[in-house]
């Protein structure tokens, strides 16, 4: 009989965690005790962990369905990179190596099998099922089989003849995207008995929500990726030919891009997916024909250039970022025209209740970006989840209004709608705020509207902004939307009311792009080693190079964090570290706390055990016995020598001479750094911005000052501030 004991051993040793999230242990007590159950949890929270570990807890197979063939061979890569005997049965596979698994699957050999729902109509298929022990099947991605759903698949309806063949196994069927619609369609259509639904909360913490008005989509998008800079990030376009350009643009920009639509060949969205996976391409730019397979859990943005069809879809896009519960942040560049992109699609659909459903997902998706509430509460309440909160602090509409209070807005209000007056109440949005700054655009010029008073009148804000006010004087009530095709706009009784009566007005200040960044890093607790982080990457990637599979098999971010952190030399204490277990112990330990180990000697700092001897190499090296090479970097910086000249005369690198100096400061030592601060404004704006994001951490600062500020510089400045008292932390 399996005790809680034996769950959580295997927890730990194949996948490295001591403790459970959210719903996982409840998912599988029920699975052990032989229940069907339903699972709806975010991208992100666990899924698969709730049949990976009953697998091993059960005699035979665990049959896993999966519509994503993409992703089948990272998972079974990621499986066996913890000591789990898994395999996968698809289209891929040539027919002697589909033979070869179902040999191994016979003779016991495999604990988890994954399958296409395509493969279980096939009769040769059934036979060889027919004749195996299926402990658990899985049914990942769920809502395919929902005509309701935003992803219905045909195939999935042949997943009945399962429970004829096996009815006393149990079924597990996920989800990351269900209304309770799709929720209550699943159970009827997989004839699941007696199912428990498992409901965990679809609010993802760490992703911050944003839309801006889309004005020059490949500068607003490059300027997204320079925030995050080498991060993972995926850019969805609405056609290929804008995959094709934007990825284009941002080469010609220096980024490494791939476009990856369905009009490229086979090999070539292969190679484009697996320079994305295996980091050897930090940016995809793609339609939505690519996803379903990405199982990259580092991503940390995702952008829509274009409006998603549905809100499950944009949720289901933008749970992409972040899987591995760091900030990230999901943009949606929207135009109202791609509302009418949209509609021509749905204008196409025959069926008339089938088209009707579309439109009002669509209109439900319009909504959302046009919201001047919480976003995160529009998501939630969606799919059926009750949000108190008065604001989430991670979504633009909600840092604006946390960070900036109100402003007088009487002026720009006025403005604003005697230009929609001017304009006769017929026009949209993008050509108000066109006429408002000035604009030169044909159908100005043409309408004669750069005759009007009103035009050029707007001096400091930018057509985004405008548009921004433009929305909260909707929010307002003092402008509406006309009826119609097109979204023009009119000014109510209300806002000719304020227009005659002169009263003043008050707005939630704008957003400000670089604030709205900064504050994405404050869940970011973590303190970690920088530098020592890049290295660990770095051999991360060599690693998975070598193995022919993707980066994150290896190691996740998460765990390479924390080992920048720790700084683990010992077995030991490489345990202690997330996603450490037994066999990632023993395939990695070694190459990791070697290279920890040459990191802390090389910067004369402390290791999390220092006295320990390694179990991976020979005999400890004699520590305490020689004079300490941090002790050297402070007698020079004693004698105000800069750190670049500290780093000659000791034949070591800067950066090296930064890691002591930093070392020193965070273990109480006084330091002579008045020399290295930089000069008297720069240090006056890195300090405020110090003080803005509310942290000593680095990042947030960097990403607020922008590339005017190098990373080093900001890192001497905190030493400096620290040092004199003017930063705590």
């Amino acid at each position: 009989m399996t005790t809680s004991t034996d769950i959580h051993a295997l927890l730990k040793a194949h996948f490295g965690f001591e403790s459970f999230r959210g719903q996982q242990e409840a998912v599988i007590w029920r699975v052990l005790g032989g229940g069907d159950s339903l699972l709806l949890t975010p991208t992100g929270g666990g899924k698969s962990l709730c049949y990976q570990l009953p697998a091993l807890a059960m005699d035979g197979v665990t049959l896993v369905v999966s519509p994503l063939i993409a992703l089948m061979k990272d998972q079974v890569d990621g499986l066996s990179a913890n000591g789990i005997a898994a395999r996968f049965i698809n289209s891929t596979l040539p027919m002697r190596d589909i033979e070869r698994v179902q040999a191994e699957v016979r003779r016991g050999d495999v604990k988890i099998l994954y399958v296409a729902p395509e493969r279980l109509s096939a009769p040769g298929f059934q036979r060889f099922l027919s004749g195996l022990r299926v402990s658990l099947i899985a049914i990942d991605e769920a809502h395919c089989i929902s005509e309701w759903g935003h992803e219905f698949r045909p195939d999935y309806r042949n997943l009945r003849q399962l429970r004829s063949m096996f009815p006393r196994t149990p079924v597990l069927a996920l989800t990351a995207t269900a209304t309770e619609r799709v929720r209550r369609d699943i159970v009827e259509q997989l004839n699941l008995q007696g199912a428990e639904v498992f409901v965990s909360s679809f609010n993802r913490a760490n992703l911050s929500y944003g839309v801006r008005a889309k004005d020059n989509v490949e500068r607003q998008v490059a300027s997204l990726l320079e925030r995050w800079k080498g991060s993972p990030a995926i850019v969805y376009c609405f056609s290929r030919q804008e995959t094709e350009d934007v990825a284009a643009s941002l080469r010609a920009r220096g980024v490494d891009a791939r476009a990856y639509h369905a009009g490229l060949g086979a090999e070539e969205r292969r190679r484009a997916q697996d320079d994305f996976s295996r980091d050897r391409a930090a940016v995809i730019v793609a339609t939505i024909a690519f996803g379903m397979g990405v199982d990259k859990p580092d991503v940390r943005l995702v952008v829509h250039t274009s409006l998603p069809k549905s809100v499950e879809s944009y949720y289901q896009e933008t749970g992409r970022a972040g899987r591995d519960g760091l900030p990230s942040e999901c943009v949606l560049l929207f135009s109202y025209g791609d509302k009418v992109r949209q509609e021509f699609f749905i204008k196409r659909i025959e069926d008339e209740g089938e088209q009707g459903n579309a439109q009002e997902k669509l209109d439900q998706m319009v909504r959302f970006a046009q919201l001047h509430s919480c976003r995160r509460r529009y998501l939630l309440e969606y799919f059926g989840e009750r949000w108190d909160a008065e604001e989430c602090g991670g979504c633009d509409v909600c840092l604006a209004s946390e960070e900036r209070g109100e402003f007088d807005a009487t002026e720009i209000a006025q403005k604003a709608l005697s230009a929609v007056v001017r304009t006769g109440e017929r026009y949209g949005a993008a050509h108000v705020t066109g006429v408002l700054v000035g604009s030169r655009e044909k159908r100005i010029l043409a309408a004669g509207h750069d005759e009007l008073s009103v035009y050029g009148i707007v001096k400091d804000l930018d057509r985004g902004q405008l548009r921004e006010v433009l929305g909260l004087l909707q929010a307002r009530g003092l402008l509406a939307l006309n009826d119609g095709e097109y979204p023009t706009l009119r000014v109510t009784d209300a806002g000719r009311g304020f227009l005659q009566g002169r009263e003043r007005l008050s707005l939630p200040v704008l957003r400000t792009e670089r604030r709205a960044a900064a504050r994405l890093f404050d869940g970011e607790s973590l303190e970690y080693d920088a530098e020592l982080f890049e290295e660990l990457r770095a051999l991360r990637r060599r690693l998975a190079d070598e193995q022919d599979v993707p980066a994150f098999v290896v190691f996740g971010d998460v765990s390479l964090r924390h080992m920048a952190a720790s700084r683990p030399t010992t077995a030991e204490a490489f345990t202690r570290v997330p996603g450490v277990g037994q066999a990632k112990l023993a395939a990695y330990g070694g190459a990791f706390t070697d290279a920890v180990r040459r990191y802390v000697e090389e910067h004369g700092i402390a290791a999390e055990e220092p006295s320990a001897p390694s179990l991976f190499v020979g005999p400890a090296r004699a520590n305490g016995q020689r004079r300490s090479t941090r002790d050297s970097t402070r007698e020079l910086l004693a004698r105000g020598l800069s750190v670049e000249a500290i780093a000659r005369e000791r034949g070591i690198s800067a950066k090296t001479v930064l890691g002591h100096i930093e070392s020193l400061d965070r273990g109480g030592e006084a330091l002579e750094v008045g020399h290295l601060a930089p000069p008297a404004e720069r240090m006056r704006r890195i300090e405020e911005a110090f003080g803005v994001c509310g942290s000593a951490f680095l990042r947030p600062v960097w990403e607020y000052l922008g590339s005017e500020f190098g990373y080093d510089e900001i890192r001497v400045a905190r030493v400096c501030l620290r040092q004199s008292g003017r930063l705590e932390g």
